[in-house]
């Protein structure tokens, strides 16, 4: 063993990895198939808009910060974050509109204006997820889970935090008005859950963005991934673009390199896969690494949701929207068993608008504006024909946006483009399209999830959103830390190159 770590993927999972990797002194080199880094986190521009791909809510910033340490670097020197206020504004079908904010005062006082009666039924919430937050985030979410001890010792402290119910469950139990419970419900659905079927333990989202708040990186999100692809570069990593992985190549159990699709190989000593651990098992290793039970396994877990999102520009601006808007539907049980259970596309749509020239104007030329609408939908198992049915979708969610939020917008359009579950599937080889891989139901969370060391393959590692702690940016720089547990140190380290600041000190 020499020390020599390949990463497959360059999204937030990757990138963290490599960076933690590098800082332990392995020789390390990141390979990506797309033309850009950054995977889910990728960015399109277009007619002079700037529309970051995938994530655009960041919360934990230390877990980011604490990388560029890792490196000698201060991480304000290579992006910025700004905190956005409100984190969510909550439009409802009746009028009413939530602003959930950080400061306890002011969430109180729209609890009160909403149902006075739910004020201290929102405090004993709020407690109960901090409670959660204080074991299933502080405690767990860096460690891994590939023994069966691991969860038996945690499972007692679960069932006293009542994870044995969802999360919207538990929050009804404290909050009697509708729209309420909506409000303080909806977060699993960012990391792919459904509020009525994911553990409460997805509750301590909501104590995470409390705690930290919530971010925006000017720039973008882009910002972000590019200045870790900077500082890998400063440490010495070559991030690969254009690099697509055919094949993880293995002798016996054990991996000794990648084959690209160009024919070219790379041999390492230890292989981490930033992808869908299904496509992994089912695509990149040999069938000799995986036998019946592993098949029968990958051939029955459940998936998240699908993801309809539509990008587009105006030549007009919307002062008066939030940064980040949503616009819920008439219906929201029965609107996420039609998108998780029964897998059709419904006429009606909850949405999720980011407006991020709100913040940052130079993501749209001066005067103008730029947006990001998702929508949950089905993933591909429900055999929708979205070449035929997105175009004409993504015009009842403009016609939809005009009516409710935006007037004016479709005469005030200059450019429009959109991407479904076919593109999380074709372009992001995630299984069925699945915008955040499995589900995170309690039996695919923790010990149940795709562990982060292979079971088959002992220097096979997993970081993103597919294995433990799961989706989500925190969730998925999580998972890089992980590998801190169990990935050994390279018998020969490979130090650091000396920081500028270190060079001018003498050091």
């Amino acid at each position: 063993m020499s020390g020599r770590a390949v990463v497959i993927g360059s999204g937030f999972g990757g990138l963290a990895a490599a960076v933690r990797l590098r800082a332990r002194g392995y020789a390390v080199t990141v390979l990506e198939g797309m033309d850009q880094p950054g995977g889910r986190a990728a960015v399109f521009r277009r007619d002079g808009f700037t529309f970051d791909a995938g994530p655009t809510v960041l919360t934990a910033p230390y877990l980011l910060h604490e990388l560029f340490a890792l490196a000698g670097r201060d991480s304000r020197d290579y992006f910025t974050l700004v905190p956005v206020d409100p984190f969510y504004r909550i439009e409802y079908p009746d009028g009413s509109r939530f602003d959930y904010v950080g400061d306890e005062e002011r969430l109180i006082e729209q609890v009160r204006a909403f149902n006075p009666a739910d004020v201290d039924g929102y405090r004993r919430l709020a407690a109960h997820a901090e409670r959660i937050f204080d074991v299933g985030y502080t405690q767990l979410s860096d460690i891994p889970f590939h023994r069966a001890a691991s969860m038996l010792r945690v499972i007692p402290r679960m069932l006293r935090l009542e994870s044995h119910r969802s999360v919207h469950a538990l929050v009804s139990k404290h909050i009697r008005d509708e729209r309420l419970r909506q409000a303080f419900s909806f977060e699993p659905l960012l990391v792919g859950g459904n509020p009525f079927r994911v553990t409460s333990i997805y509750l301590l989202i909501h104590w995470l963005e409390r705690k930290w708040g919530v971010h925006f990186a000017l720039g973008g999100t882009t910002s972000v991934v590019h200045a870790l692809v900077k500082l890998l570069g400063e440490m010495d990593v070559e991030v690969r673009t254009s690099a697509p992985v055919e094949r993880i190549e293995t002798v016996g159990r054990t991996a000794t390199g990648v084959v690209l699709e160009s024919g070219e190989r790379i041999p390492a000593d230890l292989v981490v896969a930033n992808a869908d651990p299904t496509q992994v098992y089912g695509r990149l290793l040999p069938p000799s690494t995986r036998g019946p039970l592993r098949r029968a396994m990958l051939g029955t877990r459940r998936y998240s949701m699908g993801l309809f999102v539509g990008y587009f520009g105006t030549r007009r601006t919307y002062p008066e929207l939030a940064h980040h808007t949503i616009l819920m539907g008439p219906r929201y049980r029965g609107l996420l068993d039609d998108v998780f259970d029964r897998r059709v596309l419904a006429d009606d749509f909850s949405l999720y608008l980011h407006a991020p020239t709100r913040t940052d104007p130079s993501s749209a030329p001066p005067g103008h504006e730029c947006f990001y609408v998702l929508s949950p939908v089905p993933n591909n198992q429900s055999g929708i024909d979205w070449d035929a049915e997105g175009p004409r979708y993504f015009d009842r969610i403009l016609d939809h946006l005009e009516a409710r939020l935006l007037p004016g917008l479709r005469e005030s359009l200059v450019t429009r483009f959109h991407v479904t579950p076919r593109y999380f599937e074709d372009t992001l080889r995630s299984t069925h399209g699945a915008g955040f891989g499995i589900e995170p139901r309690l039996s695919q969370s923790a010990y149940f999830r795709f562990h982060n060391r292979s079971p088959v393959v002992p220097n096979l590692y997993f970081v993103g959103s597919g294995t433990h702690p799961g989706a989500g940016v925190p969730g998925v720089l999580s998972s890089a830390k992980v590998l801190d547990h169990v990935v050994p140190d390279p018998p020969r380290p490979i130090a650091l190159p000396r920081t500028p600041r270190a060079m001018e000190a003498g050091v």
